[in-house]
């Protein structure tokens, strides 16, 4: 099986770019395990930096078409980054303005990559974290509704759906239908709900294992832990066969060892997946593991757990 390679291409748009990321395998991952291969979709590859491109041309598209979307309305939603990156650059080159409701916590780099895409920024409670922004997005889509668009990506089906016409079937092809478990984590859990139920429609026997932070306050941005949290309302926790709980620490260890040992510098929700996915691959054996790298870890150079490698680093090198 070998990895997907898109061929150059010419496209019109930015939007055009969306989709057809690459899998890569994860060799050093798999050393001491039993006959199981690990792949990420390297989601990051996307124009606008993540996986959350997928859902936001899909939401963007749909309200252009219904007419809730015109000329002069204002895109407005909540997000802890990555979709609202996403409606910024699609918003930029289609010329509507956007208002994005975000938790102050989020990384410095995201911050600067929304405000450069002309974006107008509502910060809200950190301790709220995106439970305070969808708060904040409601109330001021309450206020004056005819000035907004609100896709409310937590609440739209366009966002899982975007997953199961373009994402699900990519890794399919991907891993020439081989694959047997899908792991990934859950925000608004767009991702798992479309690639889950793509996957389930063509093998019902592929395992769909779903990721939930360990803890309630918790560093791993983009993730919910759904009991302690505003559950959207695409989620459906039936569809998931498991559900692994991954704790803050663990998945900045195994980001760190993907950029030492895999070459590939990837966001900190990719590290809770792989970190899951790894507990999957470590029960059994013969088996082709599939997970989502959801964006590039160059959003979040600015955060501790890097210096935090560093220093380790360091000593090691004076012991």
């Amino acid at each position: 099986m070998s990895s997907f390679v898109s061929e150059p291409r010419s496209v019109v748009s930015v939007v055009d770019l969306i989709g057809n990321t690459p899998l890569v395998r994860l060799s050093r991952f798999e050393k001491g395990l039993n006959k199981v291969k690990l792949y990420a979709k390297l989601e990051g590859k996307n124009p606008g930096g993540s996986v959350k491109d997928r859902p936001a041309v899909r939401m963007i598209a749909e309200g252009e078409r219904s007419g809730a979307l015109r000329p002069g309305k204002i895109i407005l939603d909540a997000t802890s980054g990555n979709t609202g990156i996403a409606y910024a650059m699609i918003a930029a080159s289609q010329q509507y303005p956007v208002k994005l409701c975000i938790p102050d916590n989020v990384s410095l780099e995201r911050k600067r990559i929304l405000r450069a895409y002309g974006a107008d920024l509502v910060m809200t409670n950190p301790l709220e974290g995106s439970d305070g922004a969808i708060r904040m997005a409601r109330h001021l889509y309450a206020e004056t509704p005819d000035v907004y668009f609100y896709p409310d990506q937590y609440n739209n089906d366009a966002n899982w759906r975007s997953h199961f016409e373009t994402t699900g079937l990519e890794i399919i092809k991907q891993t020439s239908g081989a694959l047997t478990h899908f792991v990934t984590g859950l925000g608004t859990s767009g991702t798992f709900m479309g690639v889950g139920r793509r996957l389930r429609e063509y093998n019902s026997s592929i395992r769909l294992i779903s990721m939930q932070p360990a803890e309630a306050l918790h560093g791993l941005e983009g993730l919910k832990q759904m009991e302690s949290a505003i559950v959207p309302g695409i989620y459906d926790p039936e569809l998931a066969d498991e559900d692994i709980r991954i704790g803050t620490e663990e998945a900045y260890e195994t980001t760190r060892r993907l950029a030492r040992e895999e070459g590939l510098l990837i966001g900190i929700s990719g590290g809770a997946n792989l970190a899951a996915a790894l507990r999957i691959a470590r029960e059994t054996s013969d088996a082709v593991i599939v997970t989502i790298f959801c964006d590039n870890g160059d959003k979040y150079l600015s955060e501790r757990f890097w210096d935090e490698s560093i220093k380790n680093s360091s000593l090691k090198g004076t012991s």
